[in-house]
This record gives C-alpha cells, structure tokens and sequence, in this order.
C-alpha cells in the first residue's frame, strides 16, 4: 500500500498539496512541508486557522477529513492545536470555493514554534485528490485570558449552531432552546477538564449570543427537480451517475482485494534473499512515518503496546517484503516481455493532468520538463499489467458479497 503527498503548486498565500494513494486506508495521516519558526511567550495561547478548498481530483473514496496544523517547539515537542471537524461535505459542496477552520491552544514553555501541517483522512479505495490550503497561520494570542477577558477563538460570526447539537461545549447548544429571531441570551458554561486548551480546560465562560434567524432542517423531495440543482437531466440521471460511482467503487475494492491475495500467495511462495540496502531505504522511508505516529500519539491500534524493538523488527520484514514482491513482479514482467509503450505512459500523463482542470497544460509542460515525474508513473502501470498477466493465468473464483464485507475485507 502506497500513500503519499507532493506539493504540485504555490501561490502568494496558498499551496496546493496532491494526497494519494493506491489502496483503502484507515485514519491515515499525511503530513505536508509548510513550515514557518514564529516567537512565542511561554504559556502563551494561541489561535490556528486555515482555509481549504478541493482543487483537484474527487473526494469519492474518502469518508472522513481533518485538516491538522502543528506547532511545538523547534526541534523539540509538539502540541496538537488544529483537529478540524469533518469537511468532507463542506469540500464537495464548495467545490474550489474556500471553506475556512479554525481551532486554538497552549503551548507550555516553547520560545519558539513552527507550523507543520498533516491531513488525516479515511478512504474506501484508492484516492487521489489536491487541497488548496490558505491563509494558515498560527498567531500568539498573548497570556492566558483571566476572568471576564476574551480568549481565542470564542467568538463567531453568522456562526450554525445546532439546538442539542454536537461539536460545542457541553451544555452550551441545549441553553440556545426557545430562542427567537433577534433575541439575545448570555450562556454560562464550562469547559471540560480534558479539554484540547491547558488555558481554558476546567474553567468557565461565558458567551453573549444573538440569534440572527431559526431554520430547520428539510429534506428535500427527490425528484427530478432536486436532481436538476445537481446538474443532471433528471432523476434517472442522477441514479444512474450514484450507482455508477458506486459500482467503479466496489470494482475498485474487489481488485485490491484480489490483488492482495495474489501477492500474499506470491509472498508465501518465494524466499531469497534481497540487497540488504533496498531494505534499509525503504525501511528508513516507513520508520520515518511511524516516529512521527509515535510523537503524536496515533499508532494504529494494533501497534499500541508494543516496544520500539517489537516494532522495528515487525517493519523491517513489511521492508524486506515490498522488495523482495517488487523484483519477483520486475522479474516475472522481464521474462514475459511485458513493457509500458509510449502510448500507455502518454495516457497516464494525460489522466494525471486531467485530475487539475484548468492547469492540464501546465502539468503537461510539467512532465516535458521533468522526463523523471514523468518516468514514476511507469512503476504503477507495469505492476498493474503484471498482475493482469497473472490474474490471467490464476484460477479466481468469483463470489456474491455484500458491501460491508467487502469494505471489511479490504481494510482487514
């Protein structure tokens, strides 16, 4: 399983950032070069806040999203501040338009911070798709706020709440009950002991809200009417687009589950012994992913409670593993002339560039410039044809599930 990230373009204030990956992943984090040093006081507060927009690729396969701005010390430990709710929908909705998050925190005793940022996400299948992120900052709000002061990122504009919602302060929506339009009411909280904010946690507040207008949620009638505000001809339309993506969707999943099979059966068959340096490069490229995991506290759950030793041994051999796969796959290709033409390569470069409307020309140039951006879209496409080849010459039994199983045996 592959999962990556590539800075594919830079603005004044934005940077757009490609996520993606060929397999199903289950709260996987990327983290993404945007690093800035900024002073800080110790025990100071601060406020995080990003904009986000989807300017490339789709959002299909993905179920959950969280932009994650980091700041810590230089070099030293980190504090998460920036866990940003799901923007899944919000991204789809807005298409390029920028969806704005925000967050804030402390930081203990650091002089000084540096933003780095991570996305973590959920996916049902492969993904690939660009973020444009803007305008992050990570501001030092001075002292923690004593009583009757404002303190980060508590106060809002035209501000959705939710009447026994989630997603706010314990107690807080359920005070907003029998609020009329233009109506103000001042709402006395306090925030839980474990919350994200040294500075606020266990302490109480207050807020002055106003309510500007009462809505309700109404689902709108299906028809053909509510499939034209989506851009299709009618309802039909719309079914036939849904079950159309949902189908590429399981097709995608039953091939990476057939695949897997095929290179475990492959895996269990063979053992030679590879260079010992292949090994270390791509040992080094997953130790470096699971330290920065270990500091932030989001091992997967079954590598919790295991020590270092016990997770550099069990790592070294998904190395050894990958390597030895790749030269069998080269080798089997090799011996039966499997190749990637021109055409095929060409292909690619031109789906790759299709994934970035409107900038088609520029990744275009992009790979004419970098023959070697170009070249790692080789790999893929000859694995893929070598599997083919194989599946060609398996015995594969088909059979009827449901989608949860396959979603579960996928991610299993």
């Amino acid at each position: 399983m592959k999962a990556a990230t590539e800075v594919v373009g830079r603005g004044e204030s934005h940077v757009d950032i490609r996520f993606h990956g060929d397999a199903a992943l289950a709260n996987q984090a990327l983290n993404f070069d945007g690093t800035k040093v900024v002073a800080a006081k110790p025990g100071s507060s601060w406020a995080v806040s990003a904009k986000l927009a989807l300017v490339g690729g789709a959002l299909d396969a993905v179920g959950q999203l969280a932009l994650r701005l980091r700041g810590g010390s230089e070099g030293g430990a980190s504090l998460n501040i920036f866990a940003g709710p799901n923007q899944v929908a919000a991204l789809r909705g807005a298409g390029a338009e920028p969806v704005a998050a925000a967050a804030e925190g402390v930081l203990a005793s650091e002089e000084t911070a540096v933003v780095t940022g991570g996305l973590v996400f959920a996916t049902s299948g492969p993904f690939d798709f660009t973020l444009r992120i803007a305008d992050a900052s990570l501001t030092e709000a001075g002292a923690e706020a004593g009583p009757g002061e404002p303190f980060p990122g508590g106060t809002a504009t035209d501000a959705p709440i939710e009447v026994n919602g989630t997603g706010f302060i314990p107690g807080f929506t359920e005070q907003l009950e029998g609020m009329a339009p233009g109506e103000a009411r001042t709402i006395s909280v306090t925030f839980p002991a474990e919350y994200g904010s040294k500075a606020l946690a266990g302490k109480a507040a207050t807020f002055e809200v106003t309510a500007k207008a009462l809505k309700r949620s109404v689902l709108p009638a299906i028809d053909d009417a509510f499939a034209a505000t989506l851009g299709f001809e009618n309802l039909e339309k719309l079914k036939e687009a849904v079950r159309g993506q949902l189908q590429g969707e399981y097709d995608n999943l039953s091939r990476l589950k057939v695949k897997r099979a095929l290179l475990d059966g492959l895996a269990a068959q063979a053992s030679f012994p590879v260079p010992e340096g292949m090994v270390e490069a791509e040992f080094s490229q997953i130790w470096q992913r699971i330290e920065a995991d270990l500091k932030a506290g989001r091992l997967d759950e079954d590598d919790k409670g295991k020590d270092e030793t016990a997770l550099k041994a069990e790592y070294r051999g998904i190395a050894e593993r990958r390597i030895r796969l790749g030269l069998m796959l080269s080798e089997i290709g090799r011996t039966n002339n499997i190749t990637v033409s021109a055409d095929e390569l060409a292909r690619a470069m031109r789906q790759e560039a299709a994934r970035y409307p409107g900038q088609e020309q520029q990744v275009m140039e992009f790979f004419r410039k970098n023959p070697q951006s170009a070249e790692n879209l080789r790999s893929p496409i000859f694995e893929e044809k070598v599997v083919d080849f194989m599946l060609e010459l398996a015995q594969v039994t088909e059979r009827v599930v449901t989608p949860e199983e396959l979603t579960a045996a996928t991610a299993a």
